[in-house]
């Protein structure tokens, strides 16, 4: 169980970073991971055992990145291994069809109420780069609309006021992206209605789709207001345009049949990723089948892939659906989340430190802003000096959370209320340290 240090010991951390970044931009191969928006030396970890993550100077801490998600059952569950050892046994990939992706593919359409038919990828970015690809197809349109701070991957033409790490570092776009393609996509507020029937009226009958997280992740954890997946069902049905959700994060997670199940709004088409793959490299995008016939073979829209549907994926993420068949996960889910919501809320009252809470199932996260946090506008307004400085007292406390205030907490069933418990106690202790350096801050004006 993580211990309170003193001072944290990143020896060997702060070796292998400077080793790093000699040979990887930035030192590492995604860039949140670079502790850029909380400063200090990113953690590098060896192993990961249930809730508990180690690094290699030998430190535990209380994981709530969870791989960004998908680790529902925790680090390191052993039916997730042992459908790993078993596929490898018999070969890493093939390059061929393989029956353990018909079956992950029967859960997949099983669970989620939007999907007839699946095709499997390797990544979020490549499900919704597809999916995107497969609506202008379909509509005979080139234009998408998106929210401002809902990360779609690494698409070009969704890198435009994109979040996560690009509002983490201040990049609201990337070099890099043709004027050309940037131009087909228009971006609006989250959760604002108004705006999306602009965009529909300014380009009548040229918008190919809306694509939007239902529960957006990636500007910390927002999730709709009332009535807001409805009306954006209902606007695309009037101006003929498909709406499609990006489940990358919330697909099996918000509810056994993702966020489309938790808020009763079926889309045209679905992104899927991370769990479908039991924490390996996957994703996965769906829909009806007059829509998905027209993906080649079956039809002329082009899309493909060595590793898609690569046996090792396809068997964890097999393990991975079976084992959230059992409704007592979600049940479990809920209450250890709900627990760690409300210790937060009262640790941040205690230590008066004003916070805005959300919560959506087993995701959360804590904005440092004393207003509501409906939209990339509200996020935006966070004092994220003083997350990171929360971030490094609850990393002192063997507390691992993501290095950035617009990312999300993931609970899985391995955390244990001991483990909630002292994650609320590191808090309050840590939230008192922000609340001391704000005071010394004020009284030095």
């Amino acid at each position: 169980m993580p211990t309170v240090k003193d001072e944290l010991k990143l020896a060997k951390s702060e070796a292998a970073y400077k080793e790093a970044l000699r040979l990887m931009p930035g030192g590492v191969n995604s860039p949140v991971r670079a502790f850029k928006a909380v400063g200090g030396t990113p953690v590098f970890f060896a192993r990961g055992a249930g809730a508990i993550l180690t690094d290699i100077d030998g430190n535990d801490y209380i994981d709530y990145v969870g791989s960004w998600g998908p680790l529902i059952l925790g680090h390191a569950d052993e039916r997730i291994e042992a459908a790993i050892g078993k596929a490898s046994a018999k070969g890493t990939s093939f390059g061929a069809p393989t029956e353990l992706e018909t079956h992950l593919a029967e859960l997949v359409i099983s669970r989620m109420p939007s999907i007839e038919m699946v095709r499997f990828v390797n990544s979020g970015t490549e499900a919704t780069m597809s999916a995107l690809r497969l609506a202008r197809a379909a509509t005979g349109r080139d234009k998408i609309i998106k929210c401002a701070g809902c990360y779609h991957g690494h698409v070009d033409s969704m890198l435009v006021k994109a979040g996560s790490g690009a509002l983490t570092l201040g990049v609201p776009s990337s070099p890099g992206v043709p004027k050309a393609v940037a131009a087909d996509t228009l971006v609006v507020p989250y959760n604002d209605l108004d705006a999306v029937e602009a965009a529909f009226r300014a380009e009548p009958k040229r918008i190919a789709a809306m694509i939007v997280e239902p529960i957006a992740g990636n500007m910390g954890l927002v999730p709709p207001q009332p009535g807001y997946l409805e009306g954006l069902r209902a606007a695309c049905d009037r101006h003929g345009a498909l709406l499609i959700f990006d489940e990358v994060i919330t697909g099996f997670r918000a509810s056994s049949g993702g966020a489309q199940v938790l808020y009763g709004v079926r889309p045209d088409l679905t992104c899927l990723g991370k769990i479908v793959g039991g924490g390996l490299p996957v994703g996965a995008y769906g829909g009806g089948a007059d829509l998905m016939t027209q993906m080649s073979p079956a039809g002329s829209v082009y899309q493909a892939g060595t590793l898609s549907g690569n046996p090792l994926a396809m068997a964890a993420g097999i393990a991975m659906l079976e084992a959230l068949a059992d409704a007592e996960v979600y049940s479990l889910l809920e209450l250890r989340s709900r627990r760690l919501a409300d210790g937060l809320i009262d640790a941040a009252k205690e230590a008066g430190v004003a916070t805005y809470h959300t919560r959506a199932a087993s995701m959360l996260c804590m904005f440092f802003t004393d207003g509501p946090v409906i939209d990339d506008a509200g996020a935006a307004r966070c004092d994220t000096q003083a997350y990171a400085r929360f971030f490094h007292e609850m990393l002192t406390r063997g507390i691992y959370l993501a290095p950035s205030q617009f990312e999300t907490l993931f609970v899985s069933v391995a955390h244990t209320d001991e483990h909630i418990d002292r994650t609320v106690a590191a808090a309050r202790l840590a939230l008192a340290r922000v609340a001391e350096e704000r005071a010394r801050t004020n009284h030095g004006r």
